[in-house]
């Protein structure tokens, strides 16, 4: 049995051994070695013992991965409502950069990963999520966090730009006769969550995390709303969700089917609605560009064309306005809610507006296309 090294200490179900060991003029060094293999963990202990000698003797600054420091940014960031979505992008990122050196992660380095993800057919907005990660980590690393020295673990965040292939794709707002096809075509679960969706013009996380904690009743008004709270919204305001009779009808259906949220499927909540059913959806509907955002266009369309002020759209859509108090009266809701019905279309008198749709069928183009829809 071969003798164990000073320093080193074996520990966990899996018999990993782990660095814990005093030096002289840097203090105690505790970490994993990553590995239960006592040579292999024991090669890695003199390679991080010349290290720090480097540091302590020639005050040599130590060198930080990428990797090391997007793990540093995760775990500084647990509060950070979008984090499973930056986690994300670090974990397409870690093969082209995330074991390089912060001092050699900049635009040049990243130019294989843009090429990879637009050839998968990635649009530029959805690439530019993952390099403004990249982008934030840099900068933290040069402005925020200090070795042990006290020193920078980067000197100069490097540029990163920003990407424009020119193909942002452009809203899609659905007429009714279009809505019905699509909703045709899904199944109930979905069918109710799109029908709440384009009637209160909430987003796919807001209809999916619905909790009935979250409803208001207002006996005076006769209906209640939703009160989202902000840490489960995108722009971190509560989402106050006013219902027309369409959406209060969807609502009254789910009641006593899940003690907690208000839209399920066998039994638990619905984790995102674009999922095989909603594609295999507008495929039979013969609207294949259509997202499940376009819902909440749809929305803010009819309510335009409705003739609803842009301040009452933008508090039925859930924009973030700071001319918008958070706080509503019963009078205020009670005209919220007048506003929001006038779309609703339960009573056949919305607005018409003729939808303008570039690459329009030449076959179509002597049909008079009518919509009872506006824009925001």
């Amino acid at each position: 049995m071969s003798k164990r090294t000073p320093g080193l200490v074996k520990r966990g179900k899996n018999g990993i051994w782990t660095i814990d060991k005093r030096i002289n003029g840097y203090g105690r060094l505790c970490e994993s070695t990553g590995t239960s293999n006592q040579a292999e963990a024991e090669q890695y202990l003199v390679f991080r013992l010349e290290q720090i000698r480097q540091q302590v003797v020639y005050g040599q600054r130590p060198s930080y991965s990428f990797r090391e420091a997007a793990t540093k940014y995760l775990l500084e960031n647990g509060h950070k409502r979008t984090l499973a979505r930056d986690a994300q992008s670090l974990r397409i990122l870690d093969p082209y950069i995330g074991e390089l050196p912060l001092s050699r992660v900049h635009q040049d380095a990243l130019v294989p990963f843009i090429q990879a993800r637009q050839a998968q057919g990635r649009k530029s907005n959805s690439v530019n999520r993952d390099l403004a990660v990249v982008r934030r980590i840099l900068h933290l690393a040069a402005r925020l966090w200090r070795d042990d020295q006290g020193r920078p673990w980067l000197d100069t965040p490097p540029l990163i730009r920003m990407l424009d292939w020119q193909d942002a794709r452009k809203p899609y707002p659905l007429s009714w006769e279009e809505q019905a096809r699509l909703l045709a075509h899904l199944p109930d679960h979905l069918r109710e969550m799109a029908l709440f969706k384009v009637n209160t013009g909430t987003r796919d996380g807001e209809v999916c995390g619905l909790r009935w904690e979250w409803e208001i009743p207002l006996p005076e008004l006769k209906t209640s709303v939703f009160l989202v709270p902000g840490d489960r919204v995108k722009n971190g305001e509560d989402r106050l969700i006013v219902m027309n009779a369409v959406a209060r009808a969807v609502v009254n259906r789910q009641r006593d089917t899940h003690p907690d949220y208000v839209f399920t499927y066998r039994g638990k909540a619905v984790a995102r609605m674009n999922t095989k059913a909603w594609r295999r959806a507008r495929e039979l509907a013969a609207l294949p560009e259509v997202r499940v955002h376009d819902l909440k266009h749809t929305l803010g369309r009819r309510l335009r064309a409705a003739g609803v002020s842009l301040e009452t759209r933008m508090v039925l859509l859930g924009h973030t306005n700071q001319q918008i108090t958070s706080h509503y009266s019963q009078a205020e809701i009670g005209e919220l809610i007048e506003a929001v019905d006038k779309v609703s279309n339960a009573g056949g008198n919305t607005p018409t507006l003729t939808l303008l749709r570039p690459g329009a069928s030449r076959k179509n183009h002597a049909t008079d296309h009518t919509d009872k829809q506006g824009g925001l």
